[in-house]
């Protein structure tokens, strides 16, 4: 395994993350095809032998047992200090908003309520996991300041949003005195490149950290024509973000299965080898022991030059649906929510 810091922060990760959307009580959420307790165990101490030390988790995945099955897990095998630990807070709900509870109390009770579930006293890396359209930026800074400070956040990144958003949240932080973004999270792999417009740029001008989920599309660009997945075939969301290019994706895919074959390895390793010519470190899910090993034998995987713009040529734009989509939408009539907070106390 390799390590790199992450972004402007002192936190050394491997240059793979283990994503942990697939761990967590499958009746308690909106997935079907989630691990329990004991195989995500195996999964993650399978993981830890590879030298995988970062994990990213989100009190959202599946009513939080994803937290509390790698919060125990990591406990027994691993030591506090030799992993890097990321968990993600949602908006406020409309009833927060109308019994008057801040953002700033907010935050405090999700990062409570995670701590309680990983059995952690702090995490090293604490995700805006969605743009709150409700809340001013202000006081989303503001309370995950606060939470640094008192100890319980190492350091705070961001997920789901614009580089105009990050660019202008971090401006703010700095005018305010606050802890500053230093990593994304967004949706990037070699069939969703939409990144490279502005978010990959902006981030290596600024040495924020690229850490994408969805690195393998869902599965898509681990699998040969007709394979499929328990969650290939139940995921919806995914089939959203793919659904209109499936034919010009599977061009795409076509080429990491031909390159696979020629070079000996798997179609993950090509596509996650491509993906870390790109980034700091891929959010990689894995629900098998293979997964977790096609992810680490990428790091070592060198593609050549003509590789990699034999991926890349076949590429078309795709649009943006889900969250971003959402964002987009919401992002044209807020403006409250970018309080400078001069007003506050």
């Amino acid at each position: 395994m390799k390590y790199t810091k992450l972004g402007n922060s002192d936190l050394s990760v491997s240059r793979v993350c283990m994503g942990c959307m697939g761990f967590g009580d499958p009746t308690r959420g909106q997935h079907s095809w989630t691990l329990d307790e004991e195989h995500s165990r195996e999964i993650i101490k399978h993981g830890l032998e590879l030298g995988i030390n970062f994990f990213d988790t989100a009190i959202g995945y599946q009513s939080g047992t994803s937290e509390q099955y790698l919060g125990r897990a990591l406990t027994d095998f691993a030591k506090r200090d030799d992993v890097v630990v990321a968990t993600k807070f949602l908006p406020r709900t409309p009833e927060e908003i109308e019994a008057g509870i801040t953002g700033q109390q907010h935050i405090e009770n999700m990062l409570n309520k995670s701590l309680e579930n990983l059995g952690m006293d702090h995490v090293d890396l604490y995700i805006y996991h969605m743009w709150d359209h409700q809340t001013p930026v202000y006081d989303i800074l503001d309370g995950l300041n606060r939470m640094v400070k008192a100890g319980k956040i190492r350091y705070i990144g961001i997920s789901n949003c614009f580089a105009w958003q990050l660019a202008k949240a971090n401006a703010l932080a700095e005018k305010k005195g606050f802890a500053k973004f230093v990593s994304i999270q967004g949706h990037y792999n070699l069939i969703f490149r939409e990144e490279e417009r502005e978010m990959v740029p902006f981030c290596q001008a600024d040495n924020i950290a690229l850490t994408p989920y969805s690195a393998l599309a869902g599965g898509r660009l681990s699998k040969h024509r007709g394979e499929t997945s328990k969650r290939l075939a139940e995921d919806s969301y995914a089939k959203l973000k793919y659904e209109d290019t499936e034919s010009q994706d599977q061009v795409i895919i076509d080429r990491v299965a031909e390159i696979a074959e020629k070079r000996g390895v798997t179609m993950t390793e090509v596509s996650l080898a491509w993906l870390l010519t790109k980034v700091t470190s891929p959010v990689v899910g894995a629900t098998k022991f293979h997964h977790v090993e096609g992810a680490a034998k990428a790091v070592d995987l060198e593609l050549t030059d003509d590789e990699i713009a034999y991926l890349e040529e076949p590429y078309v734009p795709h649009k943006l649906v889900g969250v971003m989509a959402q964002n987009t939408a919401a992002s044209s009539k807020e403006k409250h929510v970018w309080s400078t907070g001069d007003q506050k106390v």
